[in-house]
């Protein structure tokens, strides 16, 4: 089997709360506590879960926005987490992000095409002048805009379009593998629709592997491979879409799926209500950390925090349910959002 391109291996990210007289270290977020996945060449991760889960805070760690506390991330065989700047600027290039926002994402002071020249020009992949007017074009022709449109400013375009831009800067730099943070969670449904459909059809004519961030397990379905589900830090399920949306192993996963709208007229699914809120990640739970929320909790979930182990071929779950004679364990039947059989 071929090396994955990305390789994630305990990442864990913790964020120093400073306080008192002196301003020292009084507590911490555990943002991310110890998470592991790989991609493949031409797969799309999901990676989803609630607002304030550690989603994003993944997709910065893996780009180097800022340092890790503990893991390693490994590009290609090489790792990149622990790497001087200097020496990790030219593997940047292999490593892009389109981020949430088309509005905030895209320097309004300069036009399209100086946009799209400016990481052609950083990492020398034009020879001259012609070649980098003719490959602005080629991205252009890629994300289904006008070539004629680059010489305008981001603020004459629409929220959609100015996504398809920042799609387009970030293949400038031929990536192998783009990281997707929440790329479609501002747009409207329709173009929503447009532009899961763009990534997916440059995914099959580049074979980009992708990290694709987001809370909407409807658009989810639509363009992953895997999902890895989070919860307060950790991955706490990982498995084939088909699998994870027909038959969860998780309790957390299966209320989440519970809550997605489902597509065929007239039909309905019983809605799973979580109790309480979402712990603090400053202070969380000992034990299983979804245990506080969680209707089929025993006193093993309090007191022992349970690791992801395989359930089924590709299907892994942190539950203590798992380890339960299958008569005993409620999960053993659970039903998903059944979206894919809907289709």
């Amino acid at each position: 089997m071929s090396r994955p391109v990305l390789e994630v291996m305990d990442l864990k990210k913790h964020f120093p709360i400073h306080g008192g007289f002196f301003g020292g270290v009084t507590a911490k977020v555990y943002a991310v506590d110890g998470i592991s996945f790989s991609i493949d060449k031409g797969e799309t991760l999901s990676l989803v879960g609630e607002s304030g889960c550690g989603k994003s805070t993944v997709g910065k760690a893996i780009l180097r926005l800022f340092g890790l506390t503990d893991g390693q991330v490994v590009l290609d065989g090489t790792r990149i987490d622990d790497m001087p700047a200097g020496t990790l600027r030219p593997l940047r290039r292999r490593i892009q992000v389109v981020f949430q926002d088309p509005y905030s994402s895209l320097n309004p002071r300069m036009r399209v095409r100086d946009i799209l020249a400016e990481p052609i020009r950083n990492f020398g992949l034009a020879k001259n002048k012609a070649e980098l007017e003719e490959r602005v074009a080629l991205l252009m022709d890629k994300v289904r805009l006008p070539r004629d449109a680059v010489g305008r400013w981001p603020h004459e375009f629409s929220g959609g379009q100015r996504q398809r831009i920042g799609i387009a800067r970030a293949l400038a730099a031929e990536p192998d593998i783009i990281i997707c943070d929440e790329a479609v969670s501002a747009l409207d449904v329709s173009v929503k629709a447009q532009i899961v459909n763009l990534l997916q059809d440059l995914q099959k004519e580049l074979g980009l592997a992708m990290l694709f961030i987001s809370h909407d397990l409807a658009i989810v379905e639509h363009m992953t491979h895997r999902v890895a589900v989070m919860y307060l830090g950790k991955i706490v399920e990982v498995a084939t879409k088909r699998d994870l949306f027909s038959a969860p192993k998780h309790p957390y996963t299966e209320a989440l799926l519970s809550a997605v709208p489902v597509p065929m007229p007239g039909a309905a699914r019983e809605r799973i209500i979580l109790k309480g809120d979402v712990p603090s990640p400053i202070n969380p739970p000992k034990g299983c950390r979804f245990h506080t929320r969680c209707g089929y909790a025993f006193d093993r979930c309090r007191v022992d925090e349970p690791v992801l182990k395989i359930t089924d071929a590709g299907h892994w779950a942190a539950c203590h349910l798992h380890d339960r004679p299958a008569a005993e364990n409620p999960m053993a039947g659970a039903k998903g959002a059944d979206l894919i059989a809907a289709h």
